[in-house]
């Protein structure tokens, strides 16, 4: 009985994601509230059996997260581009590491890896990527789930520019809700795995010819 049980609850804990890619920086911040949350987050994951796809840094949040997806049991991909290897890697990689040629090939190819996208606190490169999976959305381009893992209020602002542009009448209110924020990963994840697409998307998928992304609109179109 007892086995069952802890079947059961192994089963309820799956998410339906398999693999989420996290955006996050190779700093970690002055605040150790960030590295906490980069940890959370980890042991969340590999708490519902989910395998991390991301910018494939061994520093900073991007190396406290994968050290803890992998050391968890989980698979992790990282994608770099070669020129960043020297920045970003130091010491062992975790994981199995990819090397592609530029910033586009990794984001394309992190998006055409995950089922789903998380943001950490991070600068500007981690708010470029999760604006451009946002805009992707709004667009049609996929329909996977985003979400802002909102530390401490760190993404308040942006939050509140997302709203105002709703008001001044730059974004449709139904594009507004393609961006889940939570405070905690458990809440994040969770309303992750309720939420369904409500928007509606500026072009439909089969219309984008995206070669840089090879067959992943296709592959969206199946999901």
């Amino acid at each position: 009985m007892d086995r069952e049980i802890l079947l059961m609850e192994e089963e309820k804990a799956r998410s339906k994601f398999k693999r989420v890619c996290v955006f996050c920086g190779s700093n970690s911040g002055h605040r150790k509230v960030f590295s906490d949350a980069a940890l959370d987050l980890g042991n969340e994951l590999v708490k519902r059996k989910i395998d991390l796809v991301y910018g494939g840094g061994s520093v900073g949040l991007m190396g406290l997260i994968s050290r803890t997806v992998y050391d968890g049991g989980c698979h992790v991909l990282g994608i770099i581009p070669k020129a960043l290897m020297p920045l970003e890697i130091s010491g062992e990689t975790v994981g199995e590491v990819r090397t592609v040629s530029d910033m586009h090939e990794r984001k394309a190819a992190m998006a055409r890896e995950a089922d789903a996208f998380v943001a950490l606190p991070g600068g500007y490169g981690t708010m470029e990527e999760l604006l451009e999976m946002i805009t992707w959305s709004q667009l049609g381009i996929h329909n996977k789930t985003v979400g802002l893992l909102n530390v401490d209020g760190y993404y308040d602002n942006l939050l509140a520019l997302f709203d105002n542009g709703v008001e001044e009448g730059f974004i449709k209110p139904g594009a507004r809700h393609i961006i889940i924020s939570a405070p905690t990963a458990k809440e994040l994840l969770e309303k992750m795995e309720q939420y369904t697409p409500s928007h509606e998307h500026v072009a439909p998928h089969e219309s984008w010819q995206m070669e840089q992304l090879g067959d992943y609109p296709e592959q969206l179109n199946a999901q």
